[in-house]
């Protein structure tokens, strides 16, 4: 039998029997407000970088972080939507105006840094997103305890890197930072799911604390 005369059945690659309707069309929901957030970002960063009509710097932090506090404390509800849809979008805004100085540098250095970055983050990105879709239930909410002791290993070694300066230590924590932030789109995405099975259909501020998973 020729294996190459086989037809591959690519709707099935589309198909997740272990995730429900409903779930599925919040995850929709939950991608295009990720997407929605990526555009405006850009265009933040785009207004920093070319028309220098908002600059990057305490009172842009700021303003994310009071946006970020609004959209925390709006209960959400079918009114509240579009009201939490535009907080998530201005603090996308300016959190893309704090990223121009950095872009900029990368601009001065190769501007093929970003293009490679995006791609390459994109990659990433889906590739561990279709991983977490397709794997068995709750299989990679057990990464959520050594993820978050990561982090803070990561966070105490670049405090004591302040007075070393070590380029080693440096070159490892950009290397951890990678991979746990591929180990975190792997437990959200699992984690996203597994909260909308239990009735938490926020799509625009999806929050993992307090979360106890329980039994089917």
């Amino acid at each position: 039998m020729n294996i190459f005369d086989r037809k591959i059945n690519f709707d099935a690659l589309l198909k997740f029997s272990h995730i429900t309707p409903s779930t599925q069309q919040h995850l929709k929901k939950v991608y295009a407000s990720f997407a929605l957030c990526m555009f405006v970002a850009a265009a933040g960063a785009y207004v920093h970088v070319v028309t220098r009509f908002i600059q990057a710097g305490l009172l842009s932090a700021l303003g994310a972080l009071a946006l970020m506090i609004c959209l925390m404390a709006t209960p959400h509800s079918h009114e509240t939507e579009q009201k939490r849809l535009g907080l998530l979008a201005g603090f996308a805004f300016l959190t893309g105006v704090g990223l121009g100085p950095a872009l900029e540098l990368c601009i001065a250095i190769n501007p093929s840094i970003l293009p490679t970055a995006f791609m390459g983050t994109a990659m990433i990105f889906t590739c561990f997103s279709l991983s977490a879709l397709y794997a068995r239930r709750r299989s990679y909410l057990f990464l959520g305890g050594i993820l978050m002791s990561a982090m803070s290993l990561m966070f105490v070694s670049s405090l004591g890197n302040l007075f070393f300066g070590s380029i080693w230590l440096f070159q490892a924590n950009l290397y951890m930072g990678l991979l746990v932030m591929c180990g975190f789109v792997l437990f959200d995405t699992q984690l996203i799911i597994e909260k909308a099975e239990h009735g938490d259909k926020d799509y625009i501020c999806t929050q993992s604390s307090g979360f106890v998973p329980q039994g089917d």
